[in-house]
Order: structure tokens, then C-alpha cells, then sequence
């Protein structure tokens, strides 16, 4: 799948009260900004996924939510920091803006 203009549109109005949002598409998918910083990905099977780290990483697993991983070369399996959104924040704006801030707040 490829990010669409419509994808671009969603995920800046599902964002829009976290901050000023500006997107930038890179290795098929969509980085998330707000004021400058990155704090979610939009992945090309399109998956929204939330930066996180510590209590808030704690806080999406007992959501449920999931962390991306990939096979290094070595095929070693290596976490990113980023976590799937959790289901109920794919369909309500502000539980997503809420768990955007919390993203925020810990990467700023």
C-alpha cells in the first residue's frame, strides 16, 4: 500500500488538536510530526503506530497494542519504539490526541 493524499488528509485531522501536525513520507510509509517533533508512523500496510518508551510503552502493551520488530541482517529480531494505537483510538480523535500528547510529552 501507498500513502495517499487521503491517508495524508486522515491522519493530520485524527491528530489536529496534539499540535501543529506536518507529515513526511519515507521507506513507504508516513512520519507524524507535531511542532517538529515525530511522535507516530503511518506504515505502508497502514498500520498507525505511537512512539513510546517506559509507562507509556507499559501503558499501550496493557492496551493490548503492539511493537513493531524487524530481522536485522543477522536475523536478529530488534524492537522499535513504536506501538500500534490502540483499537478504540483508530475511530475517536480525542482518546488518539490524548495518547499523542502523552507521546509528546515524552520525546520533546
Amino acid at each position: 500500500m501507498s500513502i495517499s493524499d487521503e491517508d495524508i488528509a486522515f491522519v493530520t485531522d485524527h491528530f489536529s488538536e496534539a499540535g501543529p501536525i506536518s507529515t513526511r513520507k519515507m521507506f513507504g510509509g508516513l512520519a507524524i510530526y507535531a511542532d517538529g517533533t515525530i511522535f507516530a508512523l503511518l506504515m505502508g500496510s497502514g498500520n498507525l503506530m505511537l512512539k513510546a518508551k517506559g509507562d507509556l510503552a507499559q501503558a499501550l502493551q496493557d492496551e493490548g497494542c503492539t511493537q513493531i520488530t524487524y530481522n536485522t541482517k543477522s536475523k536478529t529480531p530488534t524492537a522499535m519504539p513504536y506501538w500500534t494505537l490502540p483499537d478504540a483510538a483508530m475511530d475517536d480523535h480525542e482518546l488518539a490526541c490524548g495518547w499523542a500528547r502523552r507521546s509528546l510529552l515524552q520525546n520533546s
